[in-house]
């Protein structure tokens, strides 16, 4: 499994405009083959700051999303909207430590 978090920075007066697109597509990311996971987090403090952590059955399944044109789609809209460069890493859980 992989996981992907992108930390997007969002010029203040677009953050509702991304929520909206977000909310119009998410179902559709998240039924995309091979994702198993979507969430979308807010910065406790800075809350222009936004964060998506999904999980993507491999990189592969997450490269075809990234070459789909509801990614091409979304993307444009959303880069559209930024104060800042995004943040994208592709990570893998190594251990999860429970009480």
């Amino acid at each position: 499994m992989l996981i992907r978090i992108v930390r997007m920075t969002f010029r203040p007066e677009e953050v509702n405009v991304f929520l909206e697109n977000f909310e119009a597509n998410k179902n559709l990311i998240r039924n995309f083959p091979g994702c198993h996971h979507l969430e979308l987090w807010q910065d406790f403090s800075e809350k222009n700051i936004f964060v998506t952590y999904s999980h993507w059955e491999s990189e592969e399944t997450l490269n075809k999303y990234r070459d789909s044109e509801l990614f091409k789609s979304v993307w444009s809209f959303t880069k559209a909207l930024f104060a800042e460069k995004p943040q994208a890493f592709s990570i893998k859980k190594l251990q999860e430590v429970s009480k």
